[in-house]
């Protein structure tokens, strides 16, 4: 009875292995035969975006993943490189070097993308004020810069699709999308782990201040009344209209051309006094480097080779009153207006201030959110200084040394008397180079804006397992082979028995 007993259970559990042996082939087979379709993860593209300004050129490289979130892509900067030389407008007698200027960078951004990503990697260049002002003067310079240099980009395995001048509308208006990218106003990666656009958020006003142009661009209370300073934007779902306007000549490096020619042009010999210079400071400029620019018209009757002298005075009171001469104040129509007529309702909200704005206050440490009281005694107890003590205080600084007298009082003059900021709406704007670790000027924006043009990019097909199919088929082959072990080492342990 023993020995059949012993029988019956061998042939039990021999079923079992069988068994066991069946239901893990047929788990295999399913899990290898019911095969569907998935989708792999977005990649990520690159875009180079060159922004050729009046005083310098950058190259901005950014990436963003192939899916698109509302329409607009989530793009990051990776890497900034700044072109050796001035900018691309100075080359107006020599266009080839133009080009040849920007091969350093173009290098160094293509050793950041991928080399299989790079012919499909979109690139672009705009230029901004000084080719504005570079068109203006001579057209056919203007279109040569810009021939030598597409002829350079196109040399590189990208995908280059044009140089061109941005308008003032398109530079300050991409500078107020960067702003508001960087500060999370426009979308915010949330707790739940999705971009969604943040509830109750006012955005920010920027001011741009470049050397040839200066820009105002804000989300106004009152609808825009001329349409030649209003824009729209549909961002992440959502829709903008601003207020934007770019006043030509009014960068800092040509404002303070206007303002040293106007001196010349109150004085009746070859001696220039300039209030805004410090005491004890002098240099020598021709007519002709002093009128090289459509910003500043030379008298008939000055000789371009004439050599002028410019002497410092130190006297911050009429340097206020000389750079208020640059603006019209008067708005004329019954209307509210910045400066020179232009039309801009009121200042509203909290602005940043960058480029030119951001590095003359920095320089006299005024970055941290001063009152405006104490911006104007730090600012007049620079402009009282004279040469030699400055030069022995800053003496790493020496090349715009002279000028930041100038350049502050014109900054301060600009943004409450042209942009109507006042005593209650100074503590609203806050001067700042970056936001989130990235450079603020109009390139992001342009970067971002440009993504809504890309078609949202079908996920790469593939053949693959669905999860949930493909765990359930290994945990039951596993608990198959276990329970196959398990019956084995019970047929053997009977059988020694």
């Amino acid at each position: 009875m023993v020995g059949g007993g012993m029988d019956t259970k061998a042939k039990a559990v021999a079923g079992l292995l069988a068994a066991t042996c069946v239901c893990s082939i047929i788990a295999l087979i399913l899990s290898v035969v019911n095969v569907k379709d998935v989708f792999l993860p977005p990649s990520t593209k690159y875009g180079l975006v060159f922004d050729a300004g009046s005083t310098h050129t950058s190259l901005y490289t950014y990436r963003w993943p192939a899916d698109k979130e509302n329409g607009t892509g989530i793009v990051s900067q990776v890497d900034v490189c700044t072109v050796e030389g001035p900018g691309i407008s100075s080359y107006a007698d020599d266009p080839a070097g133009a080009g040849a200027s920007l091969r350093p960078c173009l290098d160094q951004a293509l050793k950041i993308v991928p080399a299989e990503q790079q012919r499909e990697t979109p690139t672009y260049l705009g230029a901004t004020a000084g080719m504005r002002l570079l068109r203006e003067q001579n057209g056919t310079k203007a279109e040569q810069v810009f021939a030598e240099v597409a002829k350079v980009i196109g040399e590189y395995p990208v995908d280059f699709r044009g140089a061109r001048i941005l308008t003032g509308t398109e530079e300050g208006s991409f500078g107020w999308i960067t702003v508001n990218y960087l500060l999370e106003t426009l979308v915010k990666f949330s707790f739940a782990e999705k971009w969604e656009h943040p509830e109750d958020t006012e955005v920010l006003g920027a001011l741009d201040l470049g050397g040839a142009s200066t820009q105002i661009t804000f989300q106004p209370g009152v609808p825009v009344e001329d349409r030649n300073t209003s824009v729209f934007f549909r961002l992440y779902g959502t829709n903008y209209s601003l207020y934007s306007h770019s006043y030509l000549c009014y960068g800092k490096t040509q404002a303070l051309k206007m303002l040293l020619a106007a001196l010349h042009q109150d004085s009746v010999t070859a001696q220039i006094s300039h209030p805004c210079y410090p005491m004890g400071y002098q240099e020598n400029v021709t007519v002709a480097e002093l009128y090289d620019s459509p910003c500043v018209r030379a008298p008939s009757t000055a000789s371009p080779a004439q050599v002028l002298t410019v002497t410092g005075t130190g006297d911050p009171a009429r340097c206020i009153m000389a750079v208020q001469k640059l603006f019209n104040f008067s708005c004329g129509a019954q209307r509210p207006c910045g400066f020179n007529g232009v039309y801009q309702p009121p200042v509203r909200g909290q602005f940043f201030a960058f480029a030119g704005f951001y590095y003359t206050f920095h320089f006299l440490n005024l970055t941290s959110q001063q009152s405006l009281n104490d911006v104007n005694t730090t600012i007049l107890a620079f402009c009282k200084r004279n040469w030699s003590e400055l030069e022995r205080t800053f003496p790493q600084d020496k090349k715009y040394l002279h000028t930041y007298c100038s350049a502050a009082i014109y900054i301060l003059t600009l943004l409450l008397d042209g942009f109507k900021f006042n005593e209650h709406t100074w503590s609203n704007i806050h001067f700042s180079q970056q936001a989130a670790h990235t450079d603020i000027g109009w390139t992001l924006g342009f970067m971002l804006n440009f993504t809504n043009m890309i078609p949202a990019e079908p996920l790469e097909l593939v053949k693959g397992h669905q999860p949930g199919l493909w765990a359930g088929a290994v945990s039951f082959i596993v608990l198959a082979l276990v329970t196959g072990l398990v019956a084995a080492f019970l047929l053997c342990f009977w059988k020694t028995k």
